[in-house]
């Protein structure tokens, strides 16, 4: 398994163990960096450390805060409101620049649920 999907996992399986999730905000929202092809791609970690972690050598987010968001919020709300505005889910991005995975969210909610019954 690759780097990317290694954490991708890693996002399903502790989201739904610990029913949080967590990304970050800036003065202008909560960024949705681009994609090479166009889509727009918000991130999310699946713990505290991961998202501190990425803002503390990451420079594009230096400055960020960090928010806490409660499973069931990111599911009934956050993901219908990232498919209805054409939006992917960075999963639990890592690395010097802060790469992974860029999932649909109807996929992401899947592979939770798929967790969830798994553990």
């Amino acid at each position: 398994m690759s780097q990317a999907g290694s954490q991708a996992a890693a996002f399903y399986r502790d989201a739904a163990k610990n029913g949080v999730v967590w990304t970050v905000r800036d003065e202008g929202g909560y960024p949705a960096p681009m994609t090479r092809e166009g889509v727009r791609t918000q991130p999310f970690w699946s713990s505290r450390s991961r998202v501190e972690r990425i803002v503390s050598t990451v420079p594009a987010y230096a400055g960020c805060d960090v928010e806490e968001i409660p499973l069931n919020e990111f599911l009934e709300r956050w993901l219908p409101g990232l498919a209805e505005d054409g939006h992917l889910v960075g999963v639990n991005w890592s690395g010097p620049r802060a790469t992974g995975y860029d999932v649909e969210p109807d996929a992401v909610r899947a592979a939770i649920a798929a967790a969830s019954t798994n553990s």
